[in-house]
């Protein structure tokens, strides 16, 4: 069971970056589904969370 599905939370806000970060890598990448034991549902909706936050400009695409 994932995290989401334990507290069963449908929507995942882009707004909440907190939340995000620890969904990415040091190097800013997405990790993978084993890495962060999601199923497969919310990977995907975590995935394009943090890519909409990287175009609002709330998260860094890359390191500085």
């Amino acid at each position: 069971m994932c995290y989401f599905c334990q507290k069963n939370i449908d929507t995942i806000d882009y707004k909440d970056t907190e939340l995000l970060l620890g969904y990415i890598s040091g190097f800013y990448k997405i990790k993978p589904r084993k890495k962060t034991g999601l199923c497969m549902t919310h990977q995907k909706k975590i995935a394009t969370a943090i890519k909409r936050a990287r175009q609002m400009g709330l998260l860094p695409y890359t390191v500085k």
